[in-house]
């Protein structure tokens, strides 16, 4: 069966995250003040032949720990369709 592998990778909320105050920045320099925080992530979306949803969400998270993710920086989460 194929299924598609959402991750969501995040910097970690106790690291500072520079592209996020960046973009926090541009925001209120357009006048948008009401944005308090923006924190910038990567989505990344993998379609995975696999004999049940378990098998793919475990390929999910091999992937994820030994090559999408930077686990000294960030966290993830994955959901499988």
């Amino acid at each position: 069966m194929n299924f598609v592998a959402e991750i969501k990778i995040m910097p970690l909320k106790e690291l500072l995250d520079p592209q996020g105050k960046a973009v926090l920045g541009g925001l209120s320099n357009l006048g948008i003040k009401s944005v308090n925080d923006v924190r910038i992530g990567k989505h990344i979306q993998l379609s995975i032949e696999a004999a049940s949803a378990e098998e793919a969400k475990a390929i999910a998270q091999e992937a994820a720990q030994k090559l999408l993710a930077n686990q000294v920086m960030e966290e993830f989460t994955i959901s499988i369709s």
